[in-house]
């Protein structure tokens, strides 16, 4: 039987279009929900990059005015000076004792610190992983502190220096620096997120609380560690109002008293001022960029804002 074949029909049938428009290579798809991405990026970029211009303009006048040649006449910010000259920072060296008042806040600033430091871990620790009764309103206590201001304290603080006998003298600074309720507070946040089963396997080696607290706690809350060491420094380092009523002899003046004394009843050297702001601002620096990196892994696993 012949087989039958079948003839394809003439002309072929056009195949349906495709309801999909197939765009050129290269062609970009604009989306609105991208569109809105970009521009919030950009506009919390500019914010950033506005508050970070405030911030740094008062440096940046210091700076400036600290290079003047001769700053008796500046009144206003000049951020682009006529000439560039040394010569603030030759006066202030003759101007006052810089070298001395220099150590002086720099051997109060860790001395400060490194009490701190010991006082603060010890309670932060105590409160953590100890438990005693009236613990959480001890605690509370200790926390209050932190709302009463230093200038309600002032008075107290004086009388019972004097009635130690201790005014004009370093023990009389260091005295209301001796512990920190922030430091408490900032420490025992950390030493909470320590796991609890770390104590456990070191208390299953025969370790009592002092090689737990040393060996355990202090190397796992190191960024908390170096976050504190920074504010408590910081906060040293800039005391006024403490060191001007407590400190009377000239041997015993820290920087920002000297500062305090450049300035004239009727006129101030600005240049000389603000050489000496500089050379105070550096040490604040160079410590917080070598506890950068501490600070803000502190940061992140504490939730600190």
């Amino acid at each position: 039987m012949p087989e039958l074949t079948r003839t394809p029909a003439w002309p072929p049938a056009a195949k349906p279009e495709s309801s999909a428009v197939v765009q050129p290579r290269g062609a970009r798809r604009h989306h609105p929900a991208a569109a809105r991405r970009r521009l919030r990026a950009a506009s919390l970029t500019t914010l950033v990059a506005l508050g970070a211009a405030g911030m740094l303009f008062p440096f940046l006048w210091m700076l400036i005015t600290s290079l003047q040649p001769d700053g008796s006449g500046i009144t206003a910010p000049s951020l682009l000076p006529t000439a560039v000259s040394g010569d603030g920072y030759h006066r202030l060296f003759h101007a006052v004792p810089f070298t001395r008042v220099a150590v002086n806040s720099l051997w109060l600033a860790l001395t400060s610190t490194a009490i701190q430091l010991i006082t603060s871990s010890m309670a932060a620790y105590a409160f953590s992983r100890l438990r005693f009764r009236g613990r959480g309103l001890v605690f509370g206590c200790y926390l209050a502190t932190m709302m009463i201001p230093l200038q309600v304290l002032i008075v107290p603080l004086f009388a019972e220096m004097k009635t130690l006998n201790l005014v004009d003298t370093y023990v009389a600074v260091l005295a209301p620096t001796l512990a920190s309720g922030f430091g408490v507070f900032l420490l025992r946040q950390a030493m909470d997120a320590v796991p609890r089963e770390l104590d456990e396997a070191a208390r299953l080696d025969g370790a009592g609380h002092l090689r737990i607290f040393t060996s355990v706690m202090l190397p796992l809350v190191r960024p908390a560690l170096a976050t504190f060491s920074v504010f408590a420094f910081m906060a040293s380092w800039n005391s006024f109002l403490w060191p001007l009523v407590i400190i009377r002899s000239p041997e015993f003046m820290t920087l920002p008293l000297a500062l305090a004394n450049l300035q004239g009843q009727f006129s101030t050297q600005w240049n000389v001022t603000m050489a000496g702001s500089v050379l105070g601002t550096l040490p604040i620096m160079i410590l917080y960029l070598f506890a950068q990196k501490y600070v803000v892994q502190s940061v992140a696993q504490s939730g600190l804002k």
